[in-house]
């Protein structure tokens, strides 16, 4: 392989630099002591960190946001990946309206999805507005485009009837063949599907301020609670947050290596 010349190293670095200055700063902020006029900061400490994790409001913010998004995967998967298979395998004409389902979600703005909610879960026979339920069925809808689209990627690479005909004729039924066969194949696809939308999920903002706000506060609520204070203590909280992504984004990454 030849060397890429200068040009296209410096095109990288300059990239690779634009993106990662916002959170190298903002990193700096959160464990300087003081940083104010000055160019550089006066002094390190982590004492905004032991601040923000010694606070129980946080961690119980913390847990809620990772509940519920938790939940919220948990049933989509439960509910998408039936529905998949019985449309690509009975009902492969069915793939463009399925494409088109999945992202209505994304057709109509948070906002006003979560007026219509308030108006319809207020009261009634299902008072759901400021309990978690409410939270963990939009983020189950959120989490669908992500879920369906890796999902019907991997399940078009693996070419499912001639998979399924092999598993029938080997003896296997369709439950048998579906869970023993067709699952360990999607296993890369459905980690991909999981935690991107885990990702998105965990840093949302509208739905959960709009329907639950502090009666169930979650971490993005309550970091726009404390926007108001020492910016010290929000940097260590968005790099909190950065840094669970990643671990996240790590893991997966690992479990997708050893799977292939």
């Amino acid at each position: 392989m030849s060397k890429p010349p200068l040009s296209a190293r410096l095109m990288v670095w300059t990239l690779v630099s634009l993106l990662a200055a916002p959170i190298v700063i903002t990193l700096i902020y959160s464990l300087a002591e003081s940083w104010g006029a000055q160019i550089l900061p006066q002094g390190f400490s982590a004492e905004w960190y032991a601040r923000l994790w010694s606070d129980s409001r946080f961690l119980a913010a913390f847990g809620r946001s990772l509940l519920v998004c938790l939940a919220a995967l948990v049933l989509s998967l439960v509910l998408i990946l039936p529905v998949l298979f019985v449309v690509f395998y009975y009902f492969p004409q069915l793939k463009g309206l399925m494409n088109l389902l999945v992202l209505l979600p994304f057709a109509v703005p948070p906002v006003v999805s979560s007026v219509g909610l308030l108006q319809l879960y207020a009261g009634g026979p299902l008072p759901l507005v400021g309990t978690p339920w409410i939270l963990v069925l939009c983020y189950f809808t959120l989490s669908l485009p992500f879920m369906y689209r890796a999902l019907a990627n991997n399940l078009e690479a693996v070419n499912l009837p001639d998979l399924m005909d092999a598993a029938h004729l080997l003896g296997a039924g369709t439950t048998r063949a579906f869970l023993q066969v067709v699952l360990p194949n999607l296993r890369n696809g459905l980690l991909s599907a999981l935690f991107l939308a885990f990702s998105f999920l965990f840093g949302e903002f509208v739905f959960a301020n709009l329907l639950v706000g502090t009666r169930f506060e979650t971490l993005q609520v309550y970091l726009y609670s404390q926007r108001t204070t020492s910016g010290h203590f929000t940097s260590a909280m968005v790099m909190s947050y950065f840094l669970f992504i990643g671990l996240a984004t790590w893991v997966a990454l690992r479990l997708q290596s050893r799977s292939t």
